[in-house]
């Protein structure tokens, strides 16, 4: 038996970096509100959502092709967006740490 209600789809994202639709629950949320950015751990911070994978290769795309302006319509100054993209390298970098110590 699934432990999913009947008729339950998961949600879907779609990721600003390789622009690949995955489950909700493999991406990281960037949360926008009142000009600010912050990275949404929980999933339920208010404002403007946008979703990233949890490789390198995403970050570094979305980086590249200005992933959080263009997804956001706004004009997120370039260091702003770096910082958040730093801090996302470090979320999925220490949670690969942690995962490999329970191995």
């Amino acid at each position: 038996m699934s432990n999913h209600r009947q008729g339950y789809t998961e949600p879907m994202r779609r990721c600003i970096g390789c622009m690949t639709s995955k489950p909700q629950r493999e991406l990281v949320r960037i949360a926008y509100r009142g000009g600010e950015l912050s990275i949404d751990q929980s999933g339920k911070a208010p404002g403007r959502g946008v979703y990233l994978c949890r490789q390198e290769e995403c970050i570094a795309m979305a980086e590249k092709k200005n992933g959080l302006q263009r997804a956001l319509k706004t004009g997120i100054p370039r260091e702003e967006a770096h910082a958040v993209y730093e801090q996302v390298r470090s979320l999925i970098g220490a949670a690969g740490e942690s995962m490999e110590k329970n191995e």
